[in-house]
Order: C-alpha cells, then sequence, then structure tokens
C-alpha cells in the first residue's frame, strides 16, 4: 500500500510536541531562565509536587536527549500514518492520559519494590516514556487494528510491515534501557501503559 509521507492534516499535533519540546530545553539549557530542578520527576516529591508527573516529560538532559525523543516523535507520526490515522487529537489526547498512566505503573512498582525494602532514588526526565506508550500501543494495534481510542473513531488498521518494524525497535529499546544513565523503569511503564491503553 502506498503511503503519501507529505504534510497531513494531522501533523499539527507532532508538530506543537516538538515546538514545546525545543523551546523548554532552550529555556531550561540554553537560556537558564528554568531550573530543571523543579520539573524532574523525583518519587519522594511528587505528593507535594504533583504537578512533576507532566512537567518532567518536557525536560531533558542534554541535546542528545532531545534529538532522540524528536526522533521519536518522527518515528512515531510515521507508524500512525501507516497504519491510517483517522483523527485530529489522537497524539495530544494519548500524551495527557498516558502521562498520568505512566506515573501510576511506576507508583505501583515502586510500592511493590518498598514491600521488599527497595527504595529507588533517582529522578527521571525525558519524553521517552510516552514514546515507548507509544510503541506498546501502536505494536498491538499493528496486530489487531483499533477502530476506536476512548469512544472517538480513530480507524487504525492492522499491517504487517509496521509490526515487523516495531518489533525490532521495541527490541532494540528494551535493550538500550538497560544502558547505564537510561530510565528502565520509565521505559517499561510506559510500554506497560501503551499496552493497556490499547486495551481499553
Amino acid at each position: 500500500m502506498a503511503i503519501n509521507n507529505s504534510i497531513s492534516k494531522f501533523d499539527w499535533q507532532y508538530f506543537i510536541t516538538g515546538i514545546f519540546l525545543i523551546s523548554v530545553f532552550i529555556f531550561t539549557d540554553l537560556i537558564g531562565v528554568l531550573d530543571k530542578e523543579y520539573f524532574y520527576f523525583v518519587p519522594r516529591l511528587i505528593s507535594d509536587q504533583p504537578y512533576r508527573i507532566f512537567t518532567s516529560i518536557l525536560i531533558h538532559a542534554d541535546l542528545n536527549h532531545l534529538l532522540s525523543n524528536l526522533g521519536g516523535i518522527i518515528i512515531t507520526r510515521y507508524f500512525l500514518m501507516r497504519l491510517g490515522i483517522e483523527s485530529r487529537f489522537f497524539y495530544l489526547k494519548f500524551i495527557l492520559i498516558c502521562s498520568f498512566l505512566n506515573f501510576l505503573i511506576i507508583w505501583v512498582c515502586e510500592k511493590i519494590l518498598s514491600y521488599f525494602n527497595i527504595y529507588p532514588n533517582y529522578a527521571a526526565l525525558g519524553f521517552s516514556g510516552i514514546i515507548y506508550a507509544l510503541f506498546g500501543f501502536l505494536l498491538l494495534t499493528s496486530f489487531y487494528g483499533k477502530k476506536y481510542f476512548l469512544g472517538k473513531e480513530i480507524g487504525f488498521k492492522s499491517n504487517y510491515e509496521v509490526q515487523k518494524m516495531l518489533k525490532t525497535i521495541c527490541l532494540i529499546g528494551l535493550i538500550f534501557s538497560f544502558f547505564p544513565g537510561v530510565s528502565l523503569l520509565g521505559h517499561l511503564s510506559g510500554f506497560i501503559a501503551g499496552c493497556f491503553l490499547f486495551l481499553i
């Protein structure tokens, strides 16, 4: 099936997301008018500063971190087009819902770990949790298709070629998640959140 990769009526969602991430990076890393320490996801601070659930996805450790996640946006845009997206707002709705769901999964994992006297002490940041959630959602979609998301038509169709590419990307991403300085929990929780959102 031929795919038209020219600009579509849905691209404003990815464009706005990318511009927003770049703008935040400029204000935090280049100009320095915003201090990233106030936006990280830090488990012990979430109860008093719940805004960090959403702000942590907007900031990045460095330029390479930002560029890799901008690349992730481009890749997910490609897969959404291949699967036949028919929703103007799916991408932004997914980001908002997934931010909260990803936090909830991490919170549950941390409670389980604390039961075994394991208390993770870390600061998470970046858009990769959302990208991994999209990978999980789109991987299942490539198998089964998905017509509706939260009652709204999205028109995704199964696609074997997308399925093969996503299986490879997800495997590489899982291996990469074990590298030093990469949040394995953030990536896994994102992937699980995406799979869960596919099922509802």
